[in-house]
C-alpha cells in the first residue's frame, strides 16, 4: 500500500477530467474505486472535495489517498506489425526503465476528439507496462520519454513535475527575434484566436498574453537564443522552458515578433519565408534527466526532415550551438 501523495497537474493535463487524469496515472485502480475515493473525499483537487467530472487545470494539486500497489499489468490490445515496426523506428534510447522516441511532426501523443492513431495507443508495442511520462503537441517533434514500469514512471514523472528535467528545443522562426536573446516572461491563460491575419483557425482554443490576476493565468519563462540568422527572414533559435505552460514557446516567439514558422495558431502578418514546408518547426531536441546515484541521463533527436530542409534553404550549418544558459537568465 502506497502512502498519501500529493501531485501537480501538468500544463498538459489542463482540461482533462479529473477521473480519466486519475486513470492515466494509476491504470491498475479500477473505476468503482475511484468512484469510492471522490464520494468519500479521499480524492481532492486543492485540498476540496471534487466530481470525477470536473475539468483540471495545470498547477493544480491532486491528493492521492493510500492507493495498493499494481500487482499485475492489465493486457492491453495487439498492436498490428506495421504500427510495431513504425513504433520501433522512432526509438533513439532505451534501458531497463525508459524508452525514449524521437516523436515525428504529425502524430499526437494522446487520443481526443477525432484522433485514433496516437502513440498512447501505439504503447503495447514497446511492451507491456510502458506508460507516458510527458507531452508534446501533435506537430512538434522529438525527445518523448516512455516509462516502462511503475517504479520509473514515478522517478521520471516527479523529475518533469518539479521542473529538474531539463529541455532544450531548437525551432526556425518566421523572422528574427528582437532581441536576439535573453528571457521572455509573462502570464498567460486560455483565449480564442481571432481573425487578424486570415487565420483559418479562427475561434479555437489558444493561449494568449494576460495581466497579473486574469482569470486562469499562469506564469511562464522561457530562455532563448538565436544561433543563426538569414538576413531578416528567418532565425535558428534555440529555447529552454523554465515553466511548463501548454503552448508556452510558440506564444513566446510570437510575443517576440519572430513566430515559429509554420505555426497555423501563433502567427504574425508576414508570409513563410519562400523554399520552407508549411509545418510547425519546432523541434524537442534534448532531454536532461536527473538519475539518483547515477550521472544526468543526456537522450538527443535528430531534426526532422521539414527542419533538416530549413537548415539547408536558410543556410544554417547544423553543429552543437554554444549557449550559456546562466548569462540569459
Amino acid at each position: 500500500m502506497s502512502g498519501v501523495q500529493k501531485i501537480t497537474v501538468e500544463d498538459t493535463d489542463a482540461g482533462s477530467r479529473l477521473d480519466r487524469w486519475f486513470k492515466r496515472q494509476f491504470p491498475h485502480i479500477a473505476h468503482g474505486k475511484v468512484e469510492k475515493l471522490l464520494r468519500t473525499g479521499q480524492l481532492r483537487v486543492d485540498g476540496k472535495r471534487a466530481k470525477g467530472n470536473v475539468r483540471i487545470e495545470g498547477g493544480q494539486i491532486i491528493r492521492i489517498p493510500p492507493l495498493p500497489e499494481p500487482t499485475e499489468i492489465k493486457k492491453t490490445a495487439p498492436v498490428n506489425e506495421r504500427d510495431a515496426a513504425y513504433m520501433r523506428s522512432m526509438i533513439i534510447y532505451e534501458d531497463a526503465d525508459i524508452v525514449a522516441l524521437n516523436k515525428p511532426h504529425g502524430i499526437a501523443v494522446q487520443g481526443g476528439t477525432g484522433t485514433t492513431r496516437h502513440i498512447d495507443g501505439l504503447l503495447p508495442a514497446l511492451g507491456e507496462g510502458c506508460r507516458l511520462v510527458h507531452r508534446l503537441d501533435r506537430d512538434t517533434s522529438g525527445v518523448l520519454v516512455i516509462a516502462k514500469n511503475v517504479r520509473s514512471a514515478k522517478w521520471a514523472g516527479r523529475a518533469f513535475q518539479s521542473r529538474r528535467a531539463e529541455k532544450v528545443y531548437w525551432g526556425v522562426s518566421n523572422g528574427v527575434p528582437k532581441p536576439s536573446g535573453g528571457e521572455i516572461k509573462g502570464y498567460m491563460a486560455k483565449g480564442r484566436l481571432d481573425n487578424r491575419f486570415g487565420n483559418k483557425h479562427e475561434g479555437k482554443e489558444v493561449m494568449e498574453a494576460v495581466r497579473h490576476g486574469a482569470p486562469g493565468a499562469k506564469h511562464a519563462k522561457t530562455l532563448y537564443q538565436c544561433v543563426a540568422k538569414a538576413g531578416q527572414r528567418a532565425a535558428w533559435v534555440v529555447m529552454q522552458p523554465l515553466t511548463g505552460r501548454t503552448h508556452q514557446l510558440r506564444l513566446h516567439m510570437q510575443l517576440l515578433g519572430a513566430p515559429i514558422a509554420g505555426d497555423p495558431k501563433y502567427m504574425t502578418d508576414r508570409p513563410l519565408p519562400g523554399g520552407l514546408e508549411n509545418m510547425l518547426h519546432l523541434h524537442a531536441r534534448s532531454l536532461t534527466l536527473p538519475r539518483e546515484g547515477q550521472h544526468p541521463l543526456y537522450i538527443e533527436a535528430p531534426v526532422p526532415p521539414h527542419m533538416a530542409q530549413a537548415f539547408e534553404v536558410m543556410g544554417f550549418h547544423e553543429a552543437v550551438p554554444v549557449v550559456d544558459w546562466d548569462e540569459l537568465g
